[in-house]
Order: C-alpha cells, then structure tokens, then sequence
C-alpha cells in the first residue's frame, strides 16, 4: 500500500509538473491528484491500523490454542480437540494431535478400567478374609477396610473410606484404642515394650478375643530396577485383628483344670507325708534299713510334687488374672534370710557354701512389695543355683542399691552357665534347657518372673557357657 501511495505521488507530480500553471486545467489536475493521493493515505492508514490490531492475534491465537490444549493433555482431559484449520501446516498439527488426544483417551480408558477390575478384585479378597483388616495411609486415613472390621468396629462403608481414624475414634473406642496401639507399636519398634494382649470384643452378640498385629509398609523408590529408600518416602499402616477366641477358651480350660487337678493332689499327698512320718515313728516301730531308704524316696517324690503342684497354683493364679498381691514394708534382707534358710538343707546335702553380698551400713532402700511372693522368688532362684552347681561349689545371694529409685537382689552360682540362645526361652511355661539333666517342672523362672513384674519390677539373666549364672532382680523403691 506505500509502495502504490508513493508510485501514485510520483505519477500525479509528473503530471502536474508537465501541466503549464496558467493552464485552465491545471487546477483541475491539482484537485485530482490530492484526492488520490488522499484516498490512498487513507486505505494506507486503515490498513496498517487493521494489521496492528488483528495480525499479532492471528499469529499467537493457534499457539495459545495449542498450548491449552497441551494443558489438558497434561491434566487427562483426553477429550480435549484441536481445529486448527486454513494451512496446511495448522492442519498437520490438528490431525496429528486429535489422533494422540484419541489414542490416549483409549489408552487411558483400558487403564482405568484395568485398575478398577483390580481394585474390585482386591475388594473380593480383602472381604473374603475372615478377620478385621484396616489399611491406613501416612496420615491414619482409613484406605481400605473389610466387611469384618465394619462390624466388629460397628460403622459403615461409608463413613469409613477416606476419612481420618483419628476423627473416627472419637466416637468410637476401639478405634481409638487401636490408634492408640499403632503408635505405642511405631514408638517402641525396637524396645517391644507396647501391651499386645489380646482384645476383648463384644461382637455378633458374643464375647471374643482378637490378637492385634501391627504392620507399617514403607513405599520406596525404584531408581534402575532397585529399590531404595526415598527422602520423600512415606509410611502406610495395616492393622490385623486375629480372632483367638477359641484358643483363649482353650487356654481358659487348660488353666482351671490345671488349677483343680493341683489342688485335689495336695490332700492326697498331704495323706502321703502324714503316713510317711507315722511310719518314722519309733514308738510304732524301728524300720530296717532298706525301709528307711524306701521311706526317704517316698518323702523326697512326695516333696517334689508337692512343689510342682504349688508352682502350677501360682502360675494358675497369675494366667486367671486373680494375683493378688498383699504388699508391706520390708527389708531385702530380710527375703535373703528367708530365702536361704528355706535352702539350707539342700545347701548340705551338696555341700554348697551360700555367700550372703550385703552391705554392711545396710544402706538399702526398704521395699515395698509382696514379702510372700518376692520371697518365694529368692528362693526359687537360690534353689536353682544350688541344683546347678557343682558339689562343694559356692553360691552368692546379696542386693544392692542400684540408684535412688531401684534396688536389686540377685543371686550368682558358678556352675556350667545358659546357653545364650536360651536367655530369653528360660522364662517361658515348661522350657528346659536341652540337655539339663537336673529334674524340674519348667514352671520356677516363669512364675518368678510374673511375680517381680507383677511388681512393676525385672527379671533378668546374665550368663555365659562356663561362667555360670546370675540372675538379678530389679525392683522400684
């Protein structure tokens, strides 16, 4: 357009320069050429305002077009097209980016429909499950949950999925007493020092018992086909609630036969020992000496299952849950003297030499505990210590003030030492280290330990393969 403004001008000036002035058509011409001339300005004008105006739109408004489209794409909105038409360069775009935008969206569509018949799947099989299954995220937002943990928890679906145990167990307290649970578990992973008895649950209109079990689930990142650990990993949860019902049923059984059986053995062997010693009476009659002998194993079984059979009350006692502890003020000392007095017949029969570590100020700290049962405990420990010592060995049992707030007693023998493996099988119901030779019930240490922690207190054993043994009893002042 300025080319033909310009081309115009030159044209007009030849003219009119070629016109004489004082030619009647001078003026005319004159005329003439500034209205083409003016006339042109004016389109020239018009059409470089247009151009400024809708040009630089023209130009950006596919660019954008397809950049929002690139957008959706991104955010998964497959059904986003594009009409990018009048080039065929424009044209090539659309086609070839409608034809990505479908196969996508088909892409995505088998996906998810894929996704949908697993998790559908794992609905199936978490629901098939008989026990109470939660999942948690990092955040305790309830994942998933099966039919079974709906209603021992007694809530819906729906007020479940996707909502914050937390909020939850506000209302409703075995939630909460399982939250509570999981973190006891994820603070003490190490120490295992969380209460993992089993649960009682009124459920389905009966009274059962489930056995929680805690499990955390850390994601990590796959980096070349290995797994690592993730700065930003994070931690989901699963709580399982085992129903052990039947078993604490059994369990409950086992201990009041226990219980019966124990306690109907000691009128007959309270008959034993009465007839034994009638039979030892010289004014009835002097026993040879093979019935002496015969009349010494009698009373030496009888003792013996007399002792088992009072280690199975105690432990009957403590299983039922009806331990009751009678606590006075009393002197450590004063459990050692009895302890040792209640081994001193034994003591000499292996010719074992009973030390007594005692501080001589007797600066320890009284305790106030059951004198009965931590006294049974001493002695419990100083009769084993005996038993397992070589003849003519020693044995020491003393206590000391391990600090302001805690005393312990414990008692040390010589003799072959426990295996470590065993350190901790020693305090369980009936366990005898392999190979011992000594005669026991299994029952001494496990009932022993309940004692002490019934107590608040620790039992526990140091001991190595020669070195003999010393176990070490701590209580709170």
């Amino acid at each position: 357009m300025t080319f033909a403004l310009v081309v115009v001008s030159v044209i007009n000036v030849q003219i009119l320069t070629a016109t004489d002035p004082r030619s009647p058509a001078a003026e005319p011409g004159m005329e003439r050429a500034l209205l083409w001339i003016t006339m042109l300005g004016c389109i020239c004008i018009f059409t470089g305002i247009s151009i400024w105006l809708f040009f630089p739109a023209s130009v950006t408004r596919p660019i954008k077009e397809l950049l929002d489209a690139i957008q959706d794409i991104a955010a998964q909105k497959y059904d986003r097209r594009l009409g990018l038409y009048g080039t065929k360069e424009f044209d090539d775009v659309s086609r070839n980016f409608n034809t990505m935008a479908e196969q996508l969206a088909a892409y995505h569509a088998s996906s998810l429909s894929e996704l949908m018949a697993a998790n559908e799947n794992m609905e199936i099989l978490i629901n098939s499950i008989t026990e109470p299954i939660i999942a948690l995220d990092a955040s305790y937002r309830i994942l998933f949950i099966n039919d079974v943990a709906l209603s021992v928890l007694s809530i819906s679906r729906h007020e479940a999925i996707s909502r914050p145990a937390r909020q939850l167990a506000l209302d409703n307290d075995l939630l909460r007493r399982l939250i509570r649970g999981l973190e006891q578990s994820k603070d003490n992973v190490d120490k295992k020092v969380y209460d993992n008895a089993p649960l009682k649950i009124y459920a389905n209109d009966k009274e059962s018992y489930f056995q929680v079990k805690y499990i955390s689930i850390d994601h990590m990142k796959v980096t070349d086909n290995n797994a690592v650990s993730s700065p930003d990993a994070h931690t989901n949860h699963m709580i399982m609630l085992k129903n052990v019902t039947e078993f604490k049923e059994r369990d409950s059984a086992k201990t009041t036969f226990i219980s019966t059986i124990s306690h109907e053995l000691k009128t007959p062997l309270a008959a034993i020992k009465m007839s034994l010693q009638l039979l030892e009476d010289s004014r009835i009659g002097k026993l040879n000496k093979e019935q002496s002998e015969l009349a010494e194993d009698i009373k030496q079984n009888s003792d013996r299952l007399l002792n088992i059979t009072s280690e199975l009350l105690n432990m009957t006692q403590v299983e039922s849950g009806k331990l009751q502890l009678k606590p006075r003020i009393t002197k450590p000392i004063e459990l050692i003297d009895y302890a040792i007095k209640a081994n001193r017949v034994q003591a000499d029969k292996f010719n074992i030499s009973i030390e007594v570590d005692y501080p001589e100020d007797n600066r320890i700290s009284k305790l106030f505990v059951d004198s009965e049962k931590i006294a049974w405990v001493l002695t419990n420990l100083l009769s084993n210590a005996i038993r397992y010592s070589p003849d003519h060995a020693r044995v020491i049992v003393g206590a000391r003030q391990q600090d302001e707030t805690h005393v312990e007693m414990y008692v040390r023998d010589f003799g072959k030492g426990i295996d470590p493996r065993y350190h901790e099988s020693i305090f369980e119901h009936y366990f005898r280290v392999p190979g011992t030779k000594v005669q026991g019930s299994g029952l001494g240490l496990s009932i022993s330990k309940d004692f002490v922690e019934a107590h608040g207190g620790t039992l526990t054993v140091d001991s190595q393969i020669g070195s003999g043994s010393v176990f070490t009893v701590r209580i709170r002042v």
